[in-house]
């Protein structure tokens, strides 16, 4: 985790002290059903609670016996055995390693994906403000980088909004998959535990008991999780690039906004560059690179080995810290988003009707003229202004293969800028709902 892309709130998730707090909680939830079973003394469960509920695990002297016993779920149960007292002989009873720690980061998912989720309704409650407030801003759409038929403004937030939906739909998805737990023992079999232990301590941390486990929970789970991050940072992507361009300065139809005393560069005090979202997609391009690892863990060696580990370690802190990061920052940059709809309709204007050409093209073929003829008609007329060499709708009408098929007030109807919007309103319900 770096600090300059890390939020409190997240980080909190992934320190040592939240780690073993959670620890603890499994075994002692553990150590209740194994009580409840009389598997052990009910005095013995409740001492582990009263004695370490409230308690601050010391971290250096968890690493300091982790360096002797180069194990650091043993070194934990040392520490919390020095806290507990004798009755810690009860602990773990039955248990593997992994099942403290696959259902602990199952946890920390769990609670990252909650943040993360919240973190999508700020952008997406920032994109429909901005979507409704822009629905009829007439601006230009672009295939291939190049003009193309016009569109709104409203409309390319309305997207994105779409979008970030199913992002958040993907994200709820994959929360509830990677939300089991597995107390199972040695290679899954529950030969030394109950699964009724499972199935509380499951219940108790706010999880699913694991349908089948081997030593560890199944990482497709996880892979799962991550490509899902790893999809969302994707679209904020896209949608930091579509802002990069459009704050260009021959475009300048939108620009993130520019604070009191911001600088732009040490060396042109002129500048104003699209700094935010540049980082946006820096950082996206990390949250992708970590679901690799994710899906190659899923390929551990028979019931368990650990090659998963020191991958999980950092990807599971970094991605979901990083892509928190991202999305806040993200919400922040559309809410504060500047918007220049006079410098829209100027780039709309710039080809001199060219944006209309399809509309031309439809009209000569519903008045007989033959697809391949109009296709003809209309491209000569518009390479010239292409070329800045004349008006279109001029020359279109001087055309006499034109005009055999339309009049000049039929030519002038195609050049109407609001016929383009006319279904807006239906694509906004279909997005946002009836509003």
């Amino acid at each position: 985790m770096i600090p300059r892309y890390t939020r409190p709130e997240m980080a909190s998730i992934w320190e040592p002290q939240t780690r073993f707090k959670i620890w603890f909680e499994i075994e002692a939830h553990a150590a209740d059903a194994q009580a409840e079973l009389g598997v052990i003394p009910k005095e013995a469960a409740k001492t582990i609670w009263a004695k370490a509920k409230h308690a601050t695990f010391n971290v250096e002297r968890i690493d300091e016996i982790e360096r002797e016993t180069k194990h650091d779920v043993i070194a934990f149960l040392t520490h919390l055995a020095e806290i507990v007292g004798p009755e810690a002989r009860f602990v773990h009873q039955g248990m593997t390693s992994s099942d403290v720690l696959d259902t602990c980061l199952n946890v920390q998912l769990t609670r990252a994906a909650d943040l993360l989720i919240s973190d999508l309704d700020k952008v997406l409650a920032a994109l429909k403000k901005r979507a409704f407030e822009h629905k009829m801003t007439p601006t230009i759409g672009r295939s291939h980088g190049i003009h193309a038929e016009p569109v709104t403004f409203g409309l390319k937030l309305a997207y994105a909004y779409a979008e970030f939906s199913r992002a958040r739909e993907r994200l709820v998805a994959a929360r509830k998959e990677v939300a089991t737990c597995a107390i199972s023992g040695a290679v899954g079999t529950f030969a030394q535990i109950d699964p009724r232990v499972e199935e509380h301590v499951a219940k108790a941390m706010g999880l699913e008991p694991e349908p089948i486990s081997t030593q560890v929970i199944p990482r497709d789970r996880h892979a799962m999780y991550f490509a899902t991050l790893g999809v969302i940072a994707s679209s904020v992507e896209r949608l930091a690039i579509e802002i990069r361009h459009l704050q260009r300065t021959e475009v300048l139809e939108a620009e993130e906004f520019f604070s009191e005393g911001q600088k732009g560069s040490s060396a042109m005090p002129h500048k104003r560059n699209p700094v935010l979202s540049e980082n946006l997609t820096g950082l996206s391009r990390m949250v992708r690179a970590y679901a690799m690892p994710a899906m190659e863990n899923v390929a551990l060696w028979h019931e368990r080995d650990i090659s998963h580990s020191s991958a999980e370690r950092m990807i599971g802190p970094d991605a979901t810290v990083t892509l928190d990061f991202a999305l806040m920052r993200l919400a922040g940059l559309i809410e504060k988003l500047l918007i220049y709809p006079a410098n829209m309709q100027k780039n709309l204007d710039r080809l001199g009707g060219l944006v209309h050409s399809q509309r031309l093209l439809i009209a000569l073929t519903q008045k007989g003229a033959s697809r391949e003829d109009a296709y003809k008609y209309v491209q000569r007329n518009a390479m010239p202004v292409w070329r800045g060499e004349g008006d279109f709708q001029t020359l279109l009408k001087k055309d006499p293969d034109v005009k055999k098929h339309l009049s000049d007030a039929e030519i002038e109807e195609q050049f109407d800028l609001g016929y383009h919007f006319k279904h807006v309103d239906t694509i906004f319900r279909r997005v946002f709902g009836e509003s």
